[in-house]
């Protein structure tokens, strides 16, 4: 191994011969020869292997430590500006943060890719090897978490102070396998070798109650007062990540909180030889923070999730409090000129709740006080029209276990809907509509509409997901306040999800116009300049082969299939589910199929379908969806009349880090959902960064998607909105288009009959009957207007230019969906959150 250096004289030193300057330099230098030796000294002093037995793990360990190093001070000295509280600051709850691999993120975001690489080289590694070292932080699950951590890289970018607070989940979701075509659901222990990037900080701890009862009583003024006595109680312990902005000083935190016992170990039963029982307390209070998203089929899932989210939101607003109060020393009067507190989602709703018992039952406002505070603090995010999705918790197991809580929202309720009485008389309908409190089938808390009373801002997260808010799922309290509601579209960072992963086009956009992209993303608009130049295309063209052909090589290794970089690369990948209608996509590839084998002679732009993404482990309907893929899949993929012209991949265990391979190989992006089901999408603009086409509904995005790239440079079928609607309102009956329209009878028969699982006719036969007799999602509705977009597809494909000049506009009008652009939006509009530069003097 090289030399170590020496970092404890204070004199300069020497590695392999080669100065690398002062103490602190191998701590913070941001040379290719500081950061070797910082390399170095961390294999030595932090990793503690021989030279012998070092591995590229031993080596990505220490250079993540060294990384670390480097945004360390620029941390600390962010950190302080916070505990100043001299700036205002916007806390971001979210029950996800699906951060993704951080190494290769903050090389690029210091500016130290090409010294990084320089030094790995020269203690003889590969950095790429080292890159693929990395694990995947399981602490999301989707678009919802992916979001988080995309604006958690917008804000420390702008300069804008932040906290991220979530659950560091100690298992993810799961780790996806494919067997026999069906997903099987294996442990994600991503924290197995542990996380180079957090650091726990065990004297920051809160406790957080549970169970029990309340008692009133009055405190020494006579005033009424209530306390909660708990059957339980656990702690939460902070851990910490940095999240550095490009290109700036600001290095923002992601505070994740984990589950401890408040007394882990019992040593009275220890020492009388109850083992189990000594540990048993630590066992029960540490499964809080296991999992994210565990099954909540049966009542002890229900019951752990509602503690999750309490936990994770009572241990994050103490922290605020705490800040505020003992750190900054500043008044409770002034929490909403200091926080901004955004509920992403419904899972922190009970936020509302618990800051309201903090601020009456800890620190004794009054409710007044107390629900203005509130109010003014918190901003609320809705991400689904999906009633499904609107969080609701049966009475029973909500007052049984946050007691104190359910008492404050009866009064909340109860205030609120004298409001509303007052407003709209004699409108009892209206009244149980709105109420905290559900009574249709079994009394239930309102997740959606607590947050949505006690926030002064709800948005939506698309121009027509908002517009849908206030016209159906939360029509009437876009009645009672209209000022309160605005939309915010989705963004992406175009740090991660262009130039990180898709360097070919970062080194094409740097030679054509400049590298100001990278945050200013309209910027991009300057490559229509070029779209008639005939060389400009054909380095187009090059960068997305080697993107298709990079892609190839994984799916031949995860998958077995080989695939043809020259083919058209026709991408699906997102959380499994019935309203995004995988489905749908595997009818157009039956009927290809159908056509292929009823037509001999036939021949067809040959085409690649990828499809990813995972289904809930209780969710029927979509795990059927996986085997009929896979069943499709192999049965294409062995047909050699077939396998000329198609080849169905599914790619397991899509996630953050395989995501950097699909989205800038992808020639065309399936956004299929029915119209009026997808709030936003981030993944349509993950594609439509990178040069890929845009097949899909007016759902989400994808309208505002088709507006930026022009009409021409979009496909588009499928009923809208409004449409979708009226056919359910006049009795939907899928057999209607089946009889009408013969090819799509001949493809459901070949499921029907077992043609794709070896004569096997009840395995799909589930998907069968859904289509027939269901079809929640009129897939079959939208069937014939798909089929015959995806024949213009092909017809377009065939003429390369024309192709390469879409995906060019494609590019260079995307600059809208930056997320920093959305969260500038955030900032400015609804937080009131300013830049702050950070001075590391």
């Amino acid at each position: 191994m090289t030399d170590v250096v020496n970092t404890i004289s204070g004199e300069s030193t020497e590695h392999n011969g080669k100065p690398v300057g002062p103490t602190g330099q191998t701590r913070s230098g941001m040379t290719a020869d500081a950061l070797r030796a910082a390399v170095s000294d961390h294999l030595l002093y932090s990793i503690a292997r021989p030279p012998a037995v070092l591995t590229p793990e031993h080596y990505y360990r220490a250079l993540s430590l060294a990384v670390r190093d480097r945004m360390q001070k620029r941390w600390m000295a962010t950190t302080q500006d916070f505990l100043d509280l001299s700036s205002k600051v916007t806390c971001y709850l979210s029950a996800e943060f699906l951060m993704g691999p951080q190494l290769g993120n903050n090389l690029l975001n210091l500016g130290i890719e090409a010294e990084a690489r320089q030094a790995m080289a020269d203690l003889g590694q590969d950095l790429d090897v080292i890159l693929d070292c990395e694990g995947e932080p399981g602490l999301g699950n989707g678009g919802l978490g992916r979001l988080a951590a995309c604006y958690l890289d917008s804000l420390a970018t702008l300069e804008r102070p932040a906290i991220g607070y979530g659950i560091r989940y100690e298992f993810g979701i799961f780790k996806q396998e494919i067997q026999d075509g069906w997903q099987v659901e294996k442990t994600d222990n991503w924290l197995v070798r542990g996380n180079p990037w957090e650091i726990d900080k065990p004297d920051a701890a809160y406790t957080v109650n549970w169970g029990g009862h309340t008692e009133t009583y009055e405190d020494v003024t006579g005033k009424f007062r209530v306390r909660w006595l708990p059957q339980r109680v656990l702690k939460g312990v902070s851990y910490d990540t940095p999240v550095q902005g490009y290109g700036v000083n600001t290095c923002n935190t992601l505070t994740l909180w984990s589950a401890r016992a408040v007394e882990s170990f019992a040593l009275d039963a220890f020492n009388t030889g109850d083992f189990y029982k000594a540990v048993d307390e630590e066992v029960v209070s540490e499964t809080v923070s296991k999992v994210l998203y565990p099954n909540d089929e049966p009542e002890a899932g229900k019951r752990l999730r509602l503690l999750q989210q309490y936990f994770f939101v009572t241990c994050s607003l103490q922290d605020i409090l705490n800040i505020h109060l003992l750190r900054a020393h500043l008044p409770l009067s002034a929490l909403p000129d200091k926080w901004a507190i955004q509920l992403n989602d419904t899972h922190p709703s009970i936020a509302v709740a618990e800051l309201m018992r903090l601020l009456i039952d800890e620190h004794q406002l009054g409710w007044d006080e107390a629900w203005d505070l509130t109010v003014r603090t918190f901003g609320y995010t809705n991400h689904t029209l999906l009633p499904e999705a609107l969080e609701t918790w049966p009475l029973r197991i909500f007052g049984e276990a946050l007691p104190r809580h359910l008492e404050l929202i009866y009064e909340i309720n109860d205030r609120f809907l004298a409001e509303v009485r007052a407003k709209f008389p004699d409108d009892e309908d209206r009244i149980r509509r709105m109420s905290l409190i559900g009574e249709d089938g079994g009394k239930t808390v309102r997740m959606a509409h607590l947050a949505t009373v006690g926030s002064h801002a709800v948005n939506g997260v698309a121009a027509l997901h908002s517009e849908l808010l206030k016209a159906s799922v939360l029509k009437d309290f876009y009645g009672m306040w209209p000022e309160r509601f605005g939309n915010v579209t989705n963004g992406v960072t175009p740090r991660r999800f262009l130039a990180l992963s898709n360097p070919g086009l970062r080194e094409l956009l740097d030679d054509t116009i400049g590298t100001g992209w990278m945050t200013d993303l309209e910027r991009l608009h300057g490559l229509e300049a070029f779209v008639d130049d005939p060389a400009f295309r054909q380095r187009w063209r090059d960068v997305k082969r080697a993107n298709k052909s990079r892609l190839a090589e994984y799916v031949h290794t995860a998958t077995g299939i080989e695939l043809d970089p020259t083919w058209m690369f026709d991408v699906q990948v997102k959380r499994i589910h019935e309203y995004k209608r995988q489905h749908l996509m595997v009818l157009h590839i039956i009927t290809l199929y159908h056509r292929l084998k009823n037509d001999p002679t036939l021949t067809i732009p040959p085409r690649v379908f990828i499809f990813g993404g995972k289904a809930a482990p209780g969710y029927f309907m979509a795990k059927r969806i996986i085997k009929l893929i896979n069943a499709v899949g192999e049965t294409v993929n062995a047909d050699p009349q077939v396998n000329r012209f198609m080849r169905v991949v599914f790619l397991p265990n899509f996630n953050v880090k395989n995501a950097h391979l699909v989205y800038p190989a992808a020639n065309l992006s399936e956004q299929i959902s029915t119209a009026g089901k997808e709030a936003s999408g981030t993944g349509n603009m993950k594609f439509m960064i990178n040069g890929a086409l845009t097949i899909g509904t007016l759902d989400g995005a994808n309208v505002e998607i088709r507006q930026e790239a022009g009409a021409e440079n979009f496909f588009l079928f499928g009923l809208t909105e409004g449409q979708v609607e009226k056919v359910k309102a006049e009795g939907y009956r899928p057999v209607d288009y089946i009889d009408a329209d013969p090819e799509l009878a001949a493809v459901l028969e070949l499921i029907a009959r077992g043609d794709f699982t070896h004569g096997d006719t009840e395995v799909l036969r589930p998907i069968v009957d859904n289509f027939v007799h269901h079809d929640s999602f009129l897939a079959l509705a939208d069937y014939r207007s798909y089929i015959n977009c995806q024949d213009e597809v092909s017809k377009v494909w065939l003429d390369g230019e024309a192709w390469t000049r879409m995906s060019i506009r494609n590019t260079a009008r995307s600059g809208k969906f930056s997320s920093d652009r959305a969260i500038a939006e955030y900032c400015d509009e609804i937080w009131g959150v300013g830049p702050m530069s950070v001075d590391l003097d």
